[in-house]
């Protein structure tokens, strides 16, 4: 399968950025890697085929993104601060310089219209990425998400960490103009009950309760017990919730 590739030298990073581009109309859909990964990562563990109907029909774009987790949350070297001030830079270029090359590429009619997407901690990622800039997009698909960032940092917790944890910015979130539009943007949460999900699953009820104490509609889909936290089940997910945001093959 391929893609087309790109790097250009991010201003806000201040090194290259990668990522790859699958499909060549439709609706855009920006991909997150899970922790530590690589844009290449959503191709070569088969979430770019099981789109592929998709990509075929025209009616889906996937972007998929570099990340740098070894350089901000799970850098265990650096300073929780500091881990925040690359996350933050990692978070402009993707706004600032991301979003727009897509915008170049998929001339939407509506300025949000762009999903973000995730698994395992690419979820947080997608999420976060909604959650501060609900005018950059309209929905996200969190696969098996993490959405605090005391998997890494414990309860070691600064303004500028807490302003990267939706599990603790959120519930103090009171600006219309943020709420507004979280409240017209389509949330999905989705987690298995099988194996490794286990504080995937208490994460997702975690953010599904702080979105409804907020009045910010949302859907949280829990998968059986057989559903572990791997690419087979992400791959069934994907395809199943992009058709529920009206995306079919057919």
């Amino acid at each position: 399968m391929s893609g087309e590739y790109l790097s250009f030298p991010s201003t806000d990073l201040g090194q290259n950025l990668e990522l790859k581009i699958y499909g060549s109309g439709g609706r855009p859909m920006l991909a997150f890697p899970t922790v530590k990964g690589r844009f290449v990562d959503y191709e070569n563990f088969g979430m770019v085929a099981a789109c592929q109907p998709l990509l075929d029909a025209g009616k889906l774009t996937i972007f998929a993104v570099d990340g740098v987790d070894a350089q901000s949350w799970a850098s265990e070297s650096a300073h929780p601060y500091d881990r925040a001030l690359r996350h933050n830079q990692y978070d402009a270029c993707i706004a600032r310089e991301v979003v727009p090359l897509i915008r170049a590429r998929c001339r939407a009619s509506e300025p949000r219209d762009l999903i973000v997407t995730g698994c395992s901690f690419g979820a947080y990622h997608a999420a976060h990425f909604l959650f501060r800039h609900p005018d950059l997009c309209n929905a996200v698909i969190a696969l098996s998400g993490i959405y605090s960032l005391n998997y890494f940092l414990g309860d070691y917790c600064d303004r500028e960490v807490y302003l990267n944890d939706p599990l603790r910015y959120l519930p103090n979130l009171t600006d219309a103009w943020y709420l507004d539009r979280l409240k017209a943007s389509r949330i999905i949460l989705c987690c298995g009950q099988g194996a490794w999900e286990e504080y995937c699953l208490q994460q997702s009820r975690a953010l599904a309760a702080t979105l409804q104490a907020k009045d910010i509609p949302y859907t949280l889909d829990l998968w059986g017990h057989d559903v572990y936290h791997d690419w087979p089940w992400w791959q069934k997910q994907i395809v199943y919730f992009l058709g529920k945001l009206g995306l079919a093959a057919s």
